[in-house]
């Protein structure tokens, strides 16, 4: 972990802190003597003269503030929050009000990631702030990220009155805009200058490569300079890659319906959304649920610890050899060819994000369900946003959900009932 911002080692500031904290019982000592001493003074005899007992600090209070300042001072010295997004910065934030034991090991494991990776986060909370404004920034197909670029305009509601709603947005997206690119984030003044109180003034104002013109009814809408929308753009650009595999090429080559997506668009479900999904899904003991395109096996590791039946349906013979090596029932064959059988309880699927090709696998999953069963798929975000091809219930993963399985692209979860 660099040290380059802190100035010193991180080795050094855990050595202050737990000098420190031992002292703590020292310094309660020495300020009740000090008070019984005040108290003396200013007393003649045993007459009181009116000066109270004061409140003194516990070691406890100490040593709570001193892990609360020595976690803040390691946050500012490495720069955290110029790296990460805005919500990163809300979630530390929350975390660090009552942190963990100030260690070396604590430390690399709350911040190691944002030191080691920093290009990687500055670029995810500048997707995060776009995605929050506006859903269009979700959909690769309307955005077409390094191809048709940015929409010039954004509508900000919240920019009335005394909300300070509006107004973070706006400072969220200037300051990723400003992380991107190396300079300092706006002040407080020039925010207030952009987006002054409602009574203050209603009209445009300028500033940070971007227009904000505000109206009385809340709403500010926000026009992006055209050296804005190029920056902006080459970041996304770079985040989420040129080429992006939800989007369709220019010229398809036609296949047969049941024809396997190009090169399978393997992106194997990373642990953390493993875990969302089946904290979002009822499974009773003994369930029989399916998994098509199991991969290797995580979603049917989850399901097995929990005591549901699953079976895994793989085309790849060397991802079902993995899958069956941990025990687990698995068909090796092309899903969209196996005919169904309409006996599970839940069909859970991370299918081929190519294209449109999804559509056919939650189509077909469909089919396996008995009546009233249930389907949760992790499908790109372009299925909720642009294709309207399925309907249902639709949720959509934090930013960056499937970075560690080698893609950028936003994604959605599908949750559809069968009928009864």
């Amino acid at each position: 972990m660099s040290q380059v911002a802190l100035k010193r080692s991180l080795s050094d500031v855990v050595d202050e802190y737990n000098e420190k904290h031992q002292g703590a019982h020292a310094v309660v000592e020495a300020l009740a003597e000090a008070e019984k001493h005040a108290r003396a003074q200013a007393a003649v005899g045993s007459s009181f003269g009116g000066l109270t007992s004061l409140r003194l600090p516990s070691v406890r209070d100490i040593q709570q503030s001193l892990k609360v300042s020595a976690w803040g001072h390691v946050y500012r010295g490495l720069n955290i929050s110029t790296i990460a997004g805005a919500a990163d910065r809300k979630r530390i934030k929350l975390a660090l009000e009552n942190p963990p034991e100030f260690t070396i090991e604590n430390i690399r494991e709350t911040f190691g990631d944002y030191v080691s990776r920093p290009r990687f986060h500055i670029l995810k909370g500048l997707a995060e702030v776009f995605c929050n404004l506006d859903p269009a920034f979700k959909s690769h197909t309307k955005m077409r990220v390094g191809v048709k670029g940015l929409p010039k305009r954004v509508i900000i509601s919240g920019f009335g009155g005394y909300s300070d709603w509006g107004r973070d947005r706006l400072h969220d997206m200037l300051k990723a805009i400003a992380a991107y690119e190396g300079k300092p984030a706006p002040t407080f003044e020039e925010l207030r200058e952009l987006a002054p109180l409602r009574e203050e003034k209603i009209g445009e104002t300028r500033g940070h490569g971007v227009r904000v013109r505000s109206f009385a009814n809340g709403n500010a809408h926000i026009f992006f300079d055209p050296e804005t929308l190029k920056t902006v753009n080459r970041a996304l650009a770079e985040f989420y890659g040129d080429v992006l595999p939800d989007v369709d090429p220019k010229n398809p080559e036609k296949k047969p319906s049941t024809a396997v997506s190009k090169d399978l668009q393997y992106y194997p479900t990373p642990k953390a959304v493993v875990d969302w999904v089946m904290a979002e899904t009822y499974i009773r003991e003994g369930a029989e649920v399916l998994e098509p395109s199991c991969g290797c096996g995580r979603f049917l590791d989850a399901l097995r610890a929990v005591g549901a039946n699953a079976t895994g349906i793989e085309y790849h013979p060397g991802r079902a050899a993995e899958s069956r090596a941990k025990g687990h029932r698995v068909m090796v064959g092309n899903f969209l060819e196996v005919t169904p059988d309409p006996r599970f309880d839940l069909v859970v699927m991370n299918p081929p994000f190519y294209g449109k090709h999804y559509a056919k696998h939650v189509n077909h999953a469909m089919k396996f369900l008995r009546p009233q069963g249930q389907l949760m798929a992790i499908l790109p975000a372009t299925a909720r946003y642009d294709h309207g091809l399925i309907g249902g219930e639709w949720r959509d993963l934090p930013i960056g959900s499937f970075t560690e399985s080698g893609t950028n692209i936003n994604t959605v979860v599908l949750k559809k009932r069968a009928a009864a």
